[in-house]
C-alpha cells in the first residue's frame, strides 16, 4: 500500500560515452527522462527526427513483411502459446542481427515486392475473368468484335435491353427507316435482360439503321477486341493460367523466405529500440563534448543507477528531491496479493499528490465481494484452479495480463470459500444427484447459511458489508487530513459524519421496524439510547456549521451549505442500498444452478436421461459462469469506483513512464540487474 517515492537524477557525462549510457539506462528501464535545465545558452539539441522516422520505417517495413509471411505461412500457435510471453534471445543473437541489419531489411523488401506483384496478378486475373464474362454471349461470333464490315457493307454488334427476334428487329427497322432495304440480323443470344445481335447492312444505310437501333434502346460492345471472342477467351484464360502460375512462384519464394520470420522480428524491434533510444537523444541538451540528462526516478533505485553511472562511465550524477510544486509520475509498490488488483485502479487513475495508495484495502474488499456475487464453491474451486495452473505453467507472461489471472484466481479462492459458508456445490447438483441416481438425498451443509433459505439475512449481511467498505473510506480520507495536518477538515468532514451516522444507525437498530425487516431485536440500555442521539444531533450540527466553513463572513450562505450537506445523507442511503448487488448477484448464481439441474433431471435416471442431463448441465455450467463471472467482475468494480472512491478518492496521476526496452517480438536477457 505504497506510492514509490520519486527523485530527480541529473547526469552530465561525455559524449563519446552517450550511446552506453542511453543502451544502459533503456535496458534498466528505471528512469523516466524529462529534461527541465534552467539555463540553456549554451546548449543545443540535435535534430534526431530523419534518423527517428527511417528507424520507424524500417520497422514498418520488417512488421510488413512479418505479416505477410503469416499469410503465406502461418506459426502454429494457441491462445496459450500467446501466455507464454515474449522468446527470449540472447544479446548474442541481437548483436548478429544489428550486423545483418541491411539484409534482413532487403529480406522484408523482397517479400513486400513478391505480395504486391502477388497483388497486381490477382487484379490482372479478376480483370481477365470479367473479360471473359463479357464475351460470353459474342462466343458464336466467327469474325472479330473490332470488324466494322467490308469495302461496300457494315457490320453492327450491339445490345438490345430487351428480348426479341430477328424478325422482329428486320421489322423495326422497316418500320422507322423503309428506305433500308438489305439488312441481315444475327441473334447471338437473348433472355429477358436483353438481346445480343449483329446487323449487317450496306454501308450507306449504316447510320440510319443505327439510329434506329438507338432509339430502341441499342448499345455497342464496351470494348471490341481484333480476335473473335472465341480467340480472346482462349487467349484471357492462357493469360490467367500463366498469371496463377506466376503466383504460385511467387507464394513458394515467400515460404521460403519465412526461414527469416525469427530474424525479420528481430530486427524490427532492433530498428524500434533505436527509434525510442533516438527520441529521447533529440531531447537531451549537449554541447561539443558532453550531453546532459534528467529524469525521475525511483528512490529504491536511485542510488545503485547513480553509482554504476559514475563509476562505469565515469559521469557526474546528481540526486535531488521533487519540489513542492513539481508533479512527479506514480510507480505503485504492493505486495504480491494486493498488486492483482493495479490494473483496476489503474483503470480508474492512479493516486495524484497527497493522496495515499488504496491497492491493498482495495484488494481485500474487491476478493471479498466478487466471490460473495459468485458464491458457488465449485465454480470458484474451477477458476482457481484453472488461474493457478496459468500461473505456475506460463510464468514469463505480460506482467498487466499476469496481474489479471491472478486476480481471478484470488477472487476464485473466495469464491469457493463464500460456496461453502452457504452451502452451493453446482447449486444443489450433489442433492439431485443423489436423489434421483441413489435414492436417498445427500446434501452437504452450510456452514454458515442458505442464502435462498434466508435471503433478508444476507441481505442485512451485504448492506453491513457495505457500510463498513464506506466507513473504511471516510477513514482513509481522514487519515490524508491529518496528513496534510488539516485538524479542523477532520474533524469537520470526517468525525461530525463517524458521529452522525453512527447515531443514526444505534436510533434504528431498536426499533420495530428494522426488526420486522431483519428479524433481529436490538434492546439497548438507557445511556446507549441517550448517546445515540446525541452523537446524531452532534455530528448534524458539526456539519452544518462547519461544510460552509471557509464563507466565514457569509453566515446565511454557511448555513445553506451545511443544509445541502445533510442533504448528503440520502447520498449514503442509496450508496448503502448498493450493496444489495451482492445479494442479487448470490441468488442469481445460486438459483440458475438450481434451475440447470431440474432441466437437466427432467428426462429420467436411464441412458438417455443421463446424457441428457450431463450436457444440460455442462452447457448450462458454462453459460452460466461466464454471466455471473463477468457480473461479478462489473460490479466489484463498480461498488469500487463509484461507492468506496467516491468517500475519499479523485485520482489523476499521472503513471510512470521509464525510458525503457519495449518490443513487439523478443525479449531480451538481462546483462546485469540494478
Amino acid at each position: 500500500m505504497a506510492v514509490l517515492q520519486m527523485q530527480r537524477l541529473n547526469l552530465v557525462a561525455l559524449k563519446r560515452n552517450r550511446k552506453e549510457i542511453l543502451e544502459r539506462l533503456q535496458e534498466m528501464g528505471a528512469l523516466e527522462v524529462d529534461v527541465r535545465l534552467d539555463s540553456e545558452a549554451e546548449v543545443v539539441r540535435q535534430d534526431t527526427s530523419s534518423a527517428r522516422a527511417l528507424f520507424e520505417k524500417n520497422a514498418s517495413l520488417a512488421d510488413q513483411a512479418i505479416e505477410i509471411l503469416d499469410r503465406y505461412a502461418p506459426e502454429k500457435s494457441s491462445l496459450l502459446n500467446s501466455l507464454a510471453g515474449m522468446p527470449l534471445i540472447e544479446h548474442s543473437e541481437y548483436d548478429e542481427v544489428a550486423r545483418k541489419q541491411r539484409e534482413y531489411i532487403q529480406t522484408a523488401n523482397d517479400i513486400i515486392s513478391l505480395d504486391k506483384n502477388n497483388s497486381e496478378l490477382n487484379a490482372g486475373i479478376q480483370k481477365s475473368e470479367s473479360a471473359i464474362e463479357a464475351l460470353v454471349p459474342w462466343e458464336n461470333l466467327d469474325v472479330p468484335m473490332s470488324l466494322q464490315g467490308t469495302k461496300t457493307t457494315s457490320l453492327i454488334i450491339g445490345m438490345m435491353p430487351q428480348q426479341m427476334t430477328a424478325g422482329e428487329v428486320l421489322k423495326l427497322l422497316e418500320l422507322h427507316e423503309p428506305s433500308i432495304q438489305a439488312a441481315d440480323v444475327q441473334i447471338f443470344r437473348s433472355e429477358k435482360d436483353g438481346t445480343w445481335l449483329s446487323v449487317l447492312c450496306m454501308k450507306e444505310d449504316a447510320s440510319e439503321a443505327e439510329n434506329v437501333l438507338r432509339e430502341a434502346g441499342f448499345s455497342r460492345p464496351s470494348s471490341f477486341v481484333r480476335r473473335t471472342p472465341s480467340e480472346e477467351k482462349q487467349y484471357l484464360e492462357n493469360q490467367i493460367s500463366d498469371y496463377q502460375s506466376r503466383i504460385q512462384e511467387n507464394s513458394q519464394e515467400i515460404i521460403r523466405l519465412a526461414e527469416f520470420r525469427k530474424d525479420l522480428k528481430m530486427v524490427s524491434d532492433y530498428y524500434r529500440l533505436r527509434a525510442q533510444k533516438y527520441e529521447v537523444l533529440g531531447t537531451l541538451p549537449q554541447t561539443k563534448n558532453t550531453f546532459a540528462l534528467s529524469g525521475y526516478i525511483p528512490v529504491t533505485r536511485a542510488a545503485k543507477v547513480a553509482e554504476e553511472l559514475t563509476t562505469e562511465y565515469g559521469a557526474a550524477v546528481e540526486l535531488e528531491g521533487i519540489g513542492e510544486k513539481e508533479e512527479a509520475p506514480v510507480l505503485l509498490k504492493n505486495n504480491k496479493f494486493a498488486d492483482s488488483v493495479e490494473g483496476v485502479l489503474s483503470s480508474y487513475g492512479l493516486p495524484k499528490k497527497g493522496e495515499v495508495d488504496p491497492t491493498f484495502i482495495m484488494s481485500i474488499f474487491y476478493v471479498v465481494l466478487f466471490g460473495m456475487m459468485l458464491s458457488d464453491a465449485a465454480y470458484g474451486a474451477i477458476v482457481a484452479i484453472a488461474c493457478g495452473v496459468v500461473l505456475l505453467k506460463f510464468p514469463r507472461m505480460d506482467q498487466g495480463l499476469r496481474k489479471s489471472i491472478k486476480l481471478f484466481f484470488f477472487c476464485g479462492l473466495s469464491t469457493l470459500f463464500w460456496g461453502i459458508m452457504f452451502g452451493s456445490y453446482f447449486g444443489d447438483v450433489v442433492n439431485v444427484i443423489s436423489r434421483n441416481y441413489f435414492g436417498h438425498e445427500v446434501t452437504i451443509p452450510a456452514l454458515w447459511f442458505v442464502p435462498l433459505q434466508d435471503p433478508m439475512r444476507l441481505l442485512i449481511y451485504s448492506l453491513l458489508f457495505g457500510l463498513i467498505h464506506m466507513f473504511i473510506g471516510m477513514g482513509l480520507k481522514g487519515y490524508m487530513m491529518l496528513k496534510q495536518k488539516d485538524v479542523v477538515g477532520f474533524i469537520s468532514d470526517v468525525v461530525s459524519w463517524f458521529m452522525f451516522l453512527i447515531g443514526l444507525i444505534l436510533i434504528l437498530l431498536p426499533t420495530s421496524i428494522f426488526e420486522s425487516i431483519s428479524n433481529m431485536h436490538f434492546a439497548f440500555p438507557p445511556f446507549l439510547n441517550t448517546l445515540a442521539k446525541v452523537l446524531a444531533v452532534a455530528g448534524a450540527v458539526i456539519i452544518l456549521v462547519m461544510s460552509g466553513r471557509r464563507k466565514k463572513k457569509n453566515i446565511g450562505m454557511r448555513l445553506a451549505i451545511g443544509l445541502y450537506d445533510l442533504y448528503g445523507i440520502t447520498s449514503w442511503l442509496s450508496d448503502i442500498l448498493s450493496y444489495s448487488r451482492l445479494l442479487a448477484l448470490g441468488l442469481a448464481t445460486g438459483v440458475i444452478a438450481q434451475v440447470i439441474n431440474q432441466m437437466g433431471s427432467m428426462f429420467g435416471t436411464g441412458v438417455f436421461g443421463t446424457i441428457v442431463f450431463i450436457l444440460v448441465f455442462i452447457i448450462g455450467t458454462v453459460l452460466n459462469m461466464a454471466i455471473n463471472l463477468l457480473g461479478a467482475y462489473v460490479h466489484s468494480n463498480r461498488l469500487e469506483f463509484v461507492e468506496f472512491f467516491n468517500k475519499f478518492y479523485d485520482g489523476g496521476g499521472r503513471p510512470f513512464e521509464p525510458f525503457r526496452t519495449v518490443t513487439k517480438y523478443v525479449e531480451f536477457k538481462k546483462s546485469k540487474a540494478v
